[in-house]
């Protein structure tokens, strides 16, 4: 909008047409790369769902989700233990990683530190994403997972009698891997809930304040409420991405297909299993790892709706 002044009034001057064109171009091109996104998106749903038509009607849906055999030679396959693994990983990676990045973000988001140190920790918080999985993995083997065993055999001598501890560990196994997915994870959360808090007005801290609240009533009863939408959001994209890391986890996890209650037993993902065959696969293995690959996409979407849907009803609240 062009204005001009005349004295102490002021005239709006009407917009040009190239004006109107050049805003008229820009939603378009914008429409034009929302629908490509989905375009994309939908592509790849499509061309992964019919290369793995031979393997669904083989195995169907009930029996490809129930069996535990991924075999190969005979051609029977399998994915409950790559399911089981997927999400107990990617849920042992967020416990760890929700309390430490919302408490880290509670940190960086609020004036408890002078700003050139919270600047400092807000960059090394988004280097850790920076670094390449392998490098996590890397780091797994010769630093993680050395403890880790020390501290599994002492568990199993001490707590054997639970399922958890019942497996004596001898290398990489679910709990190291779910570690180094908290640890990949934890920038996503940190970055997000951080994002959301500072984006609480202002006006809601100095209102609860004014009323009489102490400033940790502030934080917890105003602040917090008020970002949850926005720290669900991180909570789930880290989700997103946990189940669907593959070098780390490939590195740490044993891939072992088998389901087992111990943390220190070794285990196996769809992304794992995905990295290590697919490169020597054919025929119908190719097809079984492709609809395994189909179910990965589905569970990702699935948690993608249920943040949707956890954010759409707290907005209501």
């Amino acid at each position: 909008m062009n204005t001009s002044a005349q004295g102490n009034k002021f005239t709006v001057k009407p917009r040009s047409e190239f004006e109107k064109s050049l805003d008229k171009g820009f939603i378009w091109i914008t429409r034009i790369f929302a629908l490509a996104i989905a375009a994309i998106l939908l592509w790849i749903a499509i061309q992964v769902g019919i290369e793995s038509i031979p393997a669904i009607k083989e195995f169907g849906l009930v029996r490809f989700l129930t069996a535990s055999t991924w075999n190969p030679v005979n051609n029977v396959y399998g994915v409950l233990p790559q399911i089981y693994g997927t999400l107990v990983s990617a849920f042992i990676g967020l416990l760890l990683a929700v309390p430490i990045g919302v408490g880290t973000a509670i940190l960086l988001s609020e004036n408890w530190l002078p700003l050139s140190v919270r600047t400092v920790l807000v960059f090394l918080v988004e280097l850790l994403a920076a670094i390449p999985s392998v490098v996590y993995g890397i780091w797994g083997i010769f630093v993680l997972i050395p403890p880790l065993t020390a501290l599994g055999k002492w568990l199993h001598s001490s707590f054997g009698w639970l399922p958890i501890f019942s497996t004596v560990p001898t290398g990489p196994s679910m709990f190291p891997a779910g570690i180094i997915l908290g640890i990949m994870t934890l920038p996503i959360i940190t970055a997000i809930s951080r994002d959301a808090l500072i984006s609480v007005p202002s006006s809601l801290r100095q209102a609860a304040l004014g009323l009489g609240a102490t400033r940790w009533e502030a934080l917890f009863k105003v602040i917090l409420p008020t970002a949850f939408s926005g720290i669900v959001s991180a909570v789930m994209l880290a989700l997103g991405r946990a189940m669907g890391e593959t070098m780390a986890v490939t590195m740490l996890i044993g891939n072992s297909n088998r389901i087992s209650p111990s943390l220190f037993a070794p285990a196996n993902t769809i992304s794992s299993l995905l990295a290590n065959q697919f490169a020597e696969a054919s025929g119908l293995q190719i097809s079984a790892l492709m609809y395994a690959a189909l179910i990965l996409f589905v569970l990702t979407l699935i948690v993608n709706v249920l943040a949707e849907f956890i954010v759409m009803r707290v907005n209501r609240l």
